[in-house]
């Protein structure tokens, strides 16, 4: 029930609720919370249990659908195509996929291009010089300029 939440928030949750319910009243609190969940959760395998026994052999062919459209919904493109056109021989999507890793296809391969003659090292580690420029007169913090009116 609590896979998706870690310890951390569950220490969190206890510390609101102690905060909020103060000592005295949070053992019955969780007492409450605990007795309801297990309710919950009995009456969720009754209902399922029920069902079961009305429709008998029919939920089963229920299920057939249902496991179907489950194994669907985890289908990426390659593996559909895979399964239903290769019948299941992925081979063909391999030889693709290490021509595509060892660069063999054109245009797709590692680049062996070198940089532009104007572009050198030496102009690209320079930035611009700071040092010459308008400076602020009577330093960077001069105040005398200001006007409060």
């Amino acid at each position: 029930m609590f896979s998706n939440i870690g310890w951390g928030e569950l220490l969190i949750i206890m510390a609101a609720a102690l905060i909020v319910l103060g000592p005295e009243r949070l053992p019955g609190a969780m007492s409450w919370t605990l007795r309801a969940v297990r309710q919950v959760r009995d009456y969720a395998t009754g209902a399922t249990s029920q069902l079961k026994d009305e429709l008998g052999p029919e939920f089963e062919d229920l299920r057939k659908p249902l496991s179907q459209l489950n194994e669907l919904r985890g289908m990426t493109p390659q593996s559909l195509v895979t399964k239903h056109l290769l019948n299941g021989d992925s081979s063909a999507f391999d030889d693709v996929k290490k021509s595509f890793d060892l660069g063999e296809a054109p245009g797709f391969g590692p680049s062996k291009k070198q940089p532009p003659p104007y572009l050198n090292k030496t102009d690209l580690n320079k930035g611009p010089d700071l040092s010459k420029g308008p400076k602020a007169p009577g330093g960077p913090h001069d105040a005398s300029r200001w006007d409060a009116t």
